[in-house]
């Protein structure tokens, strides 16, 4: 089989804190008559890793509580309008309103962004090789918008496994031209192709990536390969 392949992994009921991940994927993996491939990646959305590790708060639904969750989640304020907020998370990512997620949660209740995702991505990661033997790589996707564009995409706020900048620089373009400073963001192109077969109201939280060079696969995280430092960003 050629090309890329993408592909969701269906029945995955409700999610609550302390439930194994990696277990409910390959259950329900089996249940639709799939199995995991060597140097597969496996997508999960943020939301299901925040609630299997207990990133659930209540929330009284006010603008006041709601501001003081932010401010609980973030190091500072970039930009205000309205109830709109731009931070910068302890993370170090730029998102409006810290990534709480609001919806497709039980009522009185907000979704936390994971507090380490690059961690949890490898605590995943390990329980899925540690059950099948096979060598595979895992993204924690969120849903974030883009400075000067309209819409909102998914993006990779956690990895294991693959490398997530592909450094083309110093090598040859189509003509011969030597790149200077292009570099890709490997990890985002998958979390957002893998969002096309997810859907943002299909409760499917597990996506499966076939098909990626093995030049991909290697070491790095999201905090310290993709995040750009204050001192190199235009906008801060």
């Amino acid at each position: 089989m050629s090309g890329l392949h993408i592909f969701p992994v269906t029945g995955v009921g409700p999610i609550g804190p302390g439930d194994d991940l990696a277990n409910i994927f390959l259950a329900a993996l089996a249940a639709q008559g799939d199995e995991l491939l060597e140097n597969d990646v496996v997508t999960v959305t943020s939301k299901i890793v925040a609630k299997a590790e207990g990133r659930v708060v209540d929330f009284d639904g006010t603008e006041q509580h709601k501001d003081q969750l932010i401010d609980q989640e973030s190091r500072r304020t970039l930009r205000r309008r309205g109830s709109l907020r731009i931070v910068e998370t302890h993370h170090g990512f730029v998102c409006a309103n810290a990534g709480i997620d609001l919806s497709n949660t039980n009522d009185g209740t907000a979704v936390l962004l994971p507090t380490d995702p690059d961690r949890s991505a490898r605590r995943f990661r390990g329980d899925i090789e540690r059950a099948t033997g096979r060598n595979i790589a895992v993204l924690i996707t969120d849903t974030f918008g883009r400075v000067w564009r309209e819409g909102v995409t998914d993006v990779a706020i956690g990895v294991a496994g693959l490398t997530p900048v592909l450094d083309l620089r110093g090598t040859p373009d189509a003509n011969g031209r030597i790149l200077e400073a292009t570099e890709v963001a490997i990890v985002d192109e998958i979390a957002g192709a893998a969002d096309l077969v997810l859907g943002k109201s299909t409760g499917l939280p597990f996506a499966v990536f076939r098909g990626l060079r093995p030049e991909f696969f290697g070491s790095g995280s999201v905090r310290e390969n993709l995040l750009r430092r204050a001192s190199n960003d235009l906008f801060r």
